[in-house]
């Protein structure tokens, strides 16, 4: 079963990277539109000009009907420009920016929720050890949940789930105070 979700991961994580690189995505379309210009000018003799500016209008979905495709070939073309950015480029772009817009400032890294966990273990050792000086019997604690192997939580980077099924960000940035 996994063999067959082995493409799908991939494209996944293709998208992922493609997603988190604005150099890429500007580029990728910028490149879109080269290419799809000169085919353009090439299957529908028009000038590189003229190409440039179709491909531009077209992928950007305003379509001012100044210039259109009249062959087969130029309309197939125009409908996987069209299809292109409406279904993945521009999502992705809005997407990303989006991401950076909404950060969580008040989000924990792991360094520090390492150092939280450290913390709590030292007050819980001194709090057993003024307990026992004091004599007094304090509740047991519920048993620690394993990091790794069956009935880990699912959440990080490093665990065994498929990035999907994952919840939380690990590349999440904080602003300097």
């Amino acid at each position: 079963m996994d063999v067959l979700l082995l493409p799908f991961k991939w494209i996944y994580r293709g998208l992922v990277w493609f997603a988190n690189s604005p150099r890429t995505l500007i580029i990728s379309y910028l490149l879109m539109i080269v290419v799809a210009g000169v085919i353009y000018g090439h299957v529908e003799n028009r000038s590189a000009a003229d190409a440039v500016w179709w491909a531009v209008v077209t992928a950007s979905t305003v379509g001012y009907g100044d210039i259109s495709p009249v062959s087969w070939q130029g309309r197939t073309l125009a409908a996987l420009l069209i299809s292109t950015m409406v279904l993945l480029v521009i999502p992705l772009i809005t997407a990303h920016f989006a991401s950076q817009l909404i950060v969580d400032d008040d989000a924990f890294e792991h360094e520090e929720q390492e150092q939280l966990k450290a913390d709590v273990r030292r007050m819980r050792a001194l709090l057993e050890e003024i307990a026992a000086r004091q004599g007094i019997d304090l509740p047991d604690l519920p048993p620690e949940r394993p990091v790794s192997g069956p009935g880990a939580p699912v959440s990080g980077p490093g665990s065994a789930a498929p990035p999907w099924a994952r919840s939380g960000r690990s590349d999440r940035r904080r602003r300097p105070r």
